[in-house]
């Protein structure tokens, strides 16, 4: 086994907690958004980053803005940060609450034909 993948592991198991505990750390226990729609194809963009020491704001919200520097959808991001989409989008609620962050969402049918945002969503869900 790659050591690589023996740290991913350690990171979701613990001996007695199990699988579940990170996330729901992560997410204070919350299992919805404050606000804000997430479908998997939602595009997340940062329209500013956290000041230093700002409350509320994880090394993985960290991470979030860094990645949305370019629009990214909430299947993407799962994938870059390794973590379930549910959990994602409460962090991603918490930029929103925070204004770090931006929503946009297809405006029209036509949009939801554009081949680069099936990719992306796709790509996005191969690497889960």
């Amino acid at each position: 086994m790659n050591p690589r993948d023996e740290h991913h592991d350690a990171q979701w198991i613990g001996e007695e907690a199990g699988p579940i505990v990170r996330p729901y750390v992560l997410t204070r226990g919350r299992t919805e958004p404050t606000r804000g729609r997430f479908d998997l194809i939602t595009l997340a963009v940062t329209v500013r980053s956290p000041s230093p020491g700002e409350p509320g704001i994880t090394p993985e919200c960290h991470a979030i803005v860094r990645l949305c520097q370019q629009p990214q959808s909430v299947a993407e991001i799962a994938a870059h940060i390794n973590l379930p989409a549910g959990t994602v989008r409460v962090l991603l609620s918490d930029l929103l609450d925070h204004g770090l962050i931006t929503l946009q969402e297809p405006h029209s049918e036509t949009d939801m034909h554009d081949e680069r945002l099936y990719r992306a969503v796709l790509d996005g869900l191969r690497a889960l």
